[in-house]
């Protein structure tokens, strides 16, 4: 048996033997509860031996958390971590399939909030008209699998600007580059404003009129429908313009960017995890690998 204190330090770079138990601490109790309304499920009823009597778990609820910590950061095979930690491969992907989801719904950490965590985009915008903050949001695609040959659906995911089969992550990020929201991953083929749409952002403009948005030349359509709160950098002057328009409009254009760029660092600090720079498994489990990721980015910025 390995020593999981040594994995989650050597192994798994981006998180603190203080933040490890923070997370046990906070997730070992809806881990437990889960499964014993699993077992309740299986058995029809109220379990009919005293509590505690039965097989034990070979693989206790820490491991089963470092495993899944060092699957998100460095993607190794199920069968290497099972040889890590003594255990069978499918408990090792029983374990992972359980954790992963946890983490995926604990929404992401907000700075100097202790406890309070942003779940949905309304929470978002709440949080940040309250607070005053300027928000950034931007789009990446993360390369998948084709899908088979004749499957309905097989173009959704051809990407017009990568030329790759992808899936699509919105997220939303602070004047610092703090991972604040990330929603349910699109097919790539998928319009970025049309993303944001289909997350209810327009609800959320209407109903939260004091936040603002910078954004990039792909959300026009946002800016249109909502000036004075979704940002997009300025348009290019017509030719012909006065060199004093010109230049007016290249500082601004450089500030706009300036301010928008810590999105961009958040989306960067994504994909230095290896599952997020191209992803090989079932398309339909990245979702929550991605919302698990930013979780957890989204706890160490909140002390940076």
């Amino acid at each position: 048996m390995v020593n999981r204190a040594v994995l989650a330090h050597r192994l798994f770079t981006g998180i603190s033997r203080r933040h490890l138990g923070c997370l046990v601490e906070e997730l070992a109790m809806p881990w437990q509860a889960g499964l014993e309304g699993r077992r309740h499920a299986a058995r029809g009823g109220a379990r009919k031996r005293a509590a505690g009597a039965g097989a034990r778990h070979r693989l206790v609820f820490v491991d089963r958390l470092v495993a899944t910590l060092i699957h998100l950061r460095h993607d190794l095979p199920h069968s290497v971590l099972g040889l890590l930690f003594g255990v069978d491969r499918s408990t090792i992907t029983r374990a992972i399939t359980e954790v992963r989801t946890l983490l995926a719904e604990r929404g992401c950490a907000v700075p100097d909030r202790p406890g309070l965590r942003l779940r949905t985009l309304a929470d978002v915008f709440a949080y940040a008209q309250a607070e005053g903050i300027e928000l950034r949001l931007d789009a990446t695609e993360i390369q998948v699998r084709r899908p088979p040959a004749g499957r309905g659906g097989r173009r959704a995911f051809v990407s017009g600007k990568k030329k790759q089969n992808t899936m699509k992550a919105t997220v939303i990020a602070d004047w610092r580059g703090r991972t604040l929201w990330t929603d349910a991953l699109r097919p790539g083929r998928m319009h970025d404003a049309t993303a944001a749409r289909n997350e209810g952002i327009a609800v959320c403009f209407q109903h939260f009129p004091d936040v603002e948005v910078l954004l990039d030349d792909g959300y026009l359509g946002l800016s249109r429908d909502h000036r004075g709160q979704a940002i997009t950098p300025p348009r290019k002057p017509r030719p012909g313009a006065l060199p004093s328009r010109v230049e007016q409009w290249e500082r601004d254009r450089h500030a706009h960017s300036s301010d928008r760029i810590t999105v961009e660092h958040a989306l960067a600090d994504h994909k230095r995890w290896k599952q997020l720079t191209r992803w090989t498994h079932r398309r339909d489990r990245l979702p929550d690998t991605y919302r698990a990721i930013a979780n957890l980015i989204s706890d160490r910025c909140t002390t940076a």
